[in-house]
């Protein structure tokens, strides 16, 4: 593998993801923002936070494959949430399990959230982008 995902020590340990990823491969994958549109660019659960980021994570899945590369390649995620507040975490959190589930990986890279005014279009929710790296 070409990440290894650290929890330092004098750093808390987070449940969904590590503080530190090393890596030490020689190509690098951007993945654009993914949002929740299927193949046919149609956005799948509107208005449903849990379904957006379930297939936002789907779709990252897609993209990483794409490039010959797997969620244990991430590097970094960052998440964009429109009108994040941390009420909504349980429901970020059940959308990645349930991705996870999906893909069959439970993505543990080191995560930014941050939330946002609008993404693209109104009824989109989420928006997540990675960065990856491979042998």
């Amino acid at each position: 593998m070409a990440i290894t995902l650290v929890n330092p020590a004098g750093l808390p340990e987070i449940d969904v993801y590590r503080q530190v990823s090393v890596a030490s491969g020689t190509q690098l994958v951007f993945v654009a923002g993914q949002v929740a549109w299927d193949a046919d660019g149609a956005t799948i659960g509107e208005g449903d936070l849990a379904a957006q980021v379930e297939q936002c994570y789907v779709n990252v899945g897609t993209a990483l494959a794409a490039a010959g590369a797997t969620f244990a390649d991430v590097a970094k995620l960052n998440v964009h949430v429109v009108d994040w507040t941390p009420d909504k975490m349980p429901v970020l959190l059940e959308g990645i399990a349930r991705a996870s589930a999906r893909l069959g990986v439970t993505p543990a890279a080191p995560a930014t959230l941050l939330g946002v005014a609008a993404l693209d279009v109104p009824e989109h929710l989420v928006e997540v982008e990675a960065t990856a790296v491979v042998d």
